[in-house]
Order: structure tokens, then sequence, then C-alpha cells
């Protein structure tokens, strides 16, 4: 395949993301292009209607108890780039 990338661009990308290759950083930015999209999607479903109540009695019922601790994720995770 045959691309024409503005030189600029791909040097900046690849020091934004540790790429050692273009191919990576073109392969990286790929990945998050569709991961954005998927998210506007997500997004766009959620936000065309609001919960019903049977959802939202559903939701309640799940055990949250796990998700109150008290790990520093944002400490543990300080050093690492996205």
């Amino acid at each position: 395949m045959t691309i024409t990338l503005d030189r600029a661009k791909a040097t900046a990308a690849k020091a934004i993301v540790g790429a050692s290759s273009t191919s990576e950083v073109i392969d990286v930015a790929l990945d998050q292009l569709i991961r954005l999209g998927r998210l506007r999607g997500d997004i766009a479903a959620y936000s065309r209607r609001p919960a019903t109540a049977a959802e939202v009695a559903l939701a309640l019922l799940a055990d949250t108890s796990g998700l109150a601790d008290d790990t520093d994720w944002e400490g543990l995770y300080a050093s690492e780039s996205p």
C-alpha cells in the first residue's frame, strides 16, 4: 500500500506514542480512530432515549460494593503514558 504522509506529523505522533516506526504509529492511530468511532456510536445509542424504569431498576440490583475501595488507582498508574 502506498500512502502520502506529512512527515512532521508522523514524527510528532511517533514521539507522542513512543513508536519506533511510522508503520507502528499508523497502526496505533488507526486503533485510536476505531475506538473513538465505536465510543461515539455507543454515546449516540445511549443518548437516543432515556433508560426505562425497568432498566434503571435492573442496574440498581448490581453489587457495586467492590467499586468503593481505598486504592489510589491514579497514583498506581501515574508513570504510565496513555
